[in-house]
């Protein structure tokens, strides 16, 4: 087993998302389009590009998965106000009662890993995962670039 840490972090998050499909599948949604409900849950209304932050989603991915989740009737879509150039995205009601059923398996998982690691174990790791995401650029370093050399 390789002991990079990006290896051992990509190892990681599959390993935790091992736990997560199952739920994910069961009501519907994808890896991506969980974030997405999540995300959205936290506002009333977000701009695609500052939704696309808060995901880790580039925004080319984001403009292919926002009407997939419209025509589901899970999000709404409407031109800023300000600045037509934006389009800013919103839960339905239907989209915020699938992500409350999102939440509670997620509430479930997390359960089950502070179980699991122990639950001074789970507080550390997310305590240095923030530290290291801080020292590494924040929140703006975590979203996917279309620049593969980009270090």
């Amino acid at each position: 087993m390789s002991v990079a840490l990006p290896m051992q972090l990509l190892r990681a998050r599959e390993a935790l998302m091992r736990r997560f499909r199952p739920y994910m599948r069961e009501l519907g949604v994808t890896d991506q389009q969980g974030r997405i409900l999540r995300a959205l849950a936290e506002v009333e209304w977000i701009d695609m590009l500052e939704l696309s932050t808060r995901c880790c989603i580039h925004a080319a991915s984001l403009s292919r998965i926002i009407p997939r989740l419209t025509e589901r009737g899970l999000v709404r879509r409407r031109q800023d106000t300000a600045d037509g150039r934006r389009i800013m995205v919103s839960l339905t009601g239907k989209g915020r009662a699938l992500q409350k059923r999102v939440a509670l398996c997620a509430e479930q998982v997390y359960g089950e890993l502070a179980d699991d690691i122990g639950p001074s174990n789970f507080d550390e790791l997310h305590r240095c995962l923030e530290v290291m995401i801080d020292a590494l650029g924040g929140p703006e370093a975590t979203v996917p670039s279309d620049d593969v050399s980009n270090p």
